[in-house]
């Protein structure tokens, strides 16, 4: 065992290990990732600027391309069998394909997009990625 491990486990740089799961669980439930009483986002998308509970900064957050990337990746692998099985299963017509599918992609990308958004933040706070890097060089030149 090493001299870290004694009451708490550590990061490395020596910070404390945030909580990953819960962290994710809550950003996909809206809520901050620290606390888990505040909100994440301000409306559909746009996150707040800090939690109205704990404080913790939102502003440093960089969920930019990847949260609808892995929404049209997870939307894709569940859209596309269920409308090939539903086409080879019950033979319907090319009209009712097209506007279940549609539908479908739509109301899933529209469900999931904000909770995997969310999520990585969630992901980005538990692992001080970004502006969640409490320990950052404070000596650092700041842009004029």
């Amino acid at each position: 065992m090493s001299a870290q491990s004694t009451d708490q486990t550590h990061h490395f740089g020596g910070r404390p290990e945030r909580p990953l799961w819960d962290s994710l669980k809550r950003g996909w439930l809206g809520r901050c990732p620290d606390c888990g009483e505040g909100h994440v986002f301000r409306k559909y998308l746009s996150v707040k600027h800090e939690c109205e509970t704990c404080g913790l900064d939102f502003s440093g957050h960089q969920a930019d391309d990847a949260p609808p990337y892995f929404t049209i990746v997870i939307v894709g692998h569940l859209v596309v069998p269920l409308m090939i099985s539903y086409e080879l299963a019950f033979k319907p017509s090319l009209a009712v394909v097209l506007s279940l599918g549609i539908a479908l992609t739509i109301i899933s990308a529209l469900l999931l997009l904000p909770r995997i958004k969310g999520a990585l933040i969630g992901l980005q706070w538990a692992k001080y990625m970004h502006g969640f890097d409490d320990t950052a060089d404070a000596d650092a030149p700041q842009p004029t």
